[in-house]
């Protein structure tokens, strides 16, 4: 079976599992699951496809990058069939985020620009009829789905399913909010240093970090305290040339650090932590908060900390690969 073939038909399937889109026969009882992963670019992004396709009654989309034709195409193909679209996109990236715009507004989707109260709005969430979102630590920017090593949770928590959407409503108005956290979310600028650095403080065994940008020095402080109370760290990143005393931090206290480059075949876009895998205690974060003031402190960005198995062994079975395969630091 060809590889995109067998990767559409694996995003099928676990959109089937969490109830994004129906099973045919007996499968259908099956419980869906609250919490599903998707890792890329192992899955095509037929999975996202495949979720704005299952909406009857509304997408909410707010993207710092869209440059998807077939993502934007799909937008348009459920205002078609009388769905309520609204898309929020980065108003600091128009070269970026223009041409989808303009397809999108002549198409009368309900689209528009981000607030200036933030530097970015670097969020990227998909919510289908107000029951399933979900939040990615990617863009929809085709240009980079091949290489770029990202994740993404469907979360049909109905705590946090309500939260993003309240969150959504008032960015789309550019009116002031204070985002609930639901169950489980992660929000930029309200918590999500406070709430980064309790799951990194937290860590009594392993703390494993994917992270593009590796500069925010509370959390990076974090990291290296872990280390040096002997919790087991590994850092995937990029940029040594960029994060290269941020690294030397970790690995003098102790923790392990390897990264890749933009030639080596794997981008490391990914915002992940897994803390305490294997225990009682384990828990994961994905989201689009990097490790950067900017992001924790100025931008809109959205995450989500999570103790859910299959999320834990998926983002902590990817992180694992990759750092085997990354180059020591």
């Amino acid at each position: 079976m060809p590889l995109a073939t067998f990767a559409r038909r694996t995003g099928a399937l676990l959109l089937a599992a969490a109830g994004l889109i129906p099973m045919s026969g007996t499968a259908q009882a099956a419980t869906a699951a609250t919490y599903t992963a998707i890792v890329f670019p192992d899955q095509d992004h037929g999975v996202v496809y495949d979720l704005i396709n299952s909406a009857t009654r509304s997408v909410d989309v707010t993207m710092y990058e869209l440059r998807d034709s077939t993502a934007v195409s799909a937008l348009i193909g459920r205002r078609r069939a009388g769905v309520q679209v609204r898309v929020i996109l980065d108003g600091r990236h128009t070269s970026v985020n223009g041409a989808a715009y303009s397809a999108l507004q002549a198409a009368g989707v309900g689209v528009t620009y981000s607030s200036s109260a933030f530097v970015y709005t670097h969020q990227k969430t998909v919510t289908v009829d107000g029951a399933k979102s979900l939040i990615l630590t990617g863009n929809l920017d085709a240009t980079y789905y091949s290489s770029s090593r990202d994740y993404g949770v469907v979360d049909t928590d109905a705590n946090d399913v309500t939260a993003i959407e309240q969150v959504f409503a008032a960015d789309y108005a550019q009116t002031s909010i204070t985002p609930s956290d639901g169950d489980n979310l992660v929000w930029s600028p309200t918590d999500s240093q406070t709430r980064l650095l309790a799951l990194i403080n937290g860590a009594q065994r392993t703390l494993d970090v994917e992270q593009l940008e590796f500069g925010d020095p509370a959390l990076v402080d974090a990291v290296a305290a872990a280390a040096s109370r002997g919790v087991t760290v590994r850092v995937v990143g990029m940029n040594p040339s960029s994060y290269g005393s941020s690294f030397d931090q970790v690995t003098t206290a102790g923790g392990q650090v390897v990264t890749y480059s933009s030639t080596t075949g794997l981008y490391i876009h990914a915002k992940a932590i897994v803390a305490d895998y294997g225990t009682p205690s384990a828990k994961v974060f994905a989201g689009s908060e990097n490790f950067s003031d900017n992001s924790l402190n100025n931008n809109r960005e959205l995450g989500l900390i999570t103790a859910d198995s299959g999320v834990l062994d998926t983002v902590e079975s990817t992180v694992a690969r990759d750092f085997a395969n990354g180059t020591p630091y």
